[in-house]
């Protein structure tokens, strides 16, 4: 499966879902990625100052770091090419429009959009919208 590249396609055919679990994004400057997937992160992500990790709210909790902003991921149910052009400007654009912040993390299969917990309501319409216009 090589995903699909249109991105009228693309668009027209994601149906956003929400994910009831809040996320938190958290960083380790010295835990390795063994010592992390004890914490079941959905995301890890190593850059120079540290390890990045997507961790459900109640692994966060357990490090003590649930104070930091809650997400919520919208997953775009459409089965998305790595090689296709301008779903994430198109995505990105509906949410600024509407003043949401976003983070974008493209899998094999779907993009995920992490947005603030108190707009993920917001944003799942702002998605939904763009979807019905194209």
């Amino acid at each position: 499966m090589t995903g699909e590249t249109d991105l009228q396609n693309l668009i027209s055919h994601m149906r956003p879902m929400l994910d009831p679990e809040p996320y938190v994004f958290c960083t380790f400057a010295t835990k390795s990625l063994v010592e992390l997937a004890e914490y079941e992160p959905i995301g890890l992500f190593s850059e120079t100052e540290g390890m990045t990790a997507i961790l459900p709210l109640e692994r966060a909790r357990e490090l003590g770091l649930a104070e930091a902003e809650w997400f919520r991921r919208i997953t775009l149910t459409v089965h998305s090419s790595l090689e296709a052009v301008g779903l994430t400007a198109a995505v990105s654009k509906a949410l600024a429009e509407n003043g949401i912040p976003a983070n974008v993390v493209a899998a094999f299969f779907h993009d995920h959009v992490f947005v603030p917990e108190e707009r993920a309501e917001d944003a799942l319409n702002a998605l939904r919208t763009l979807a019905e216009t194209q």
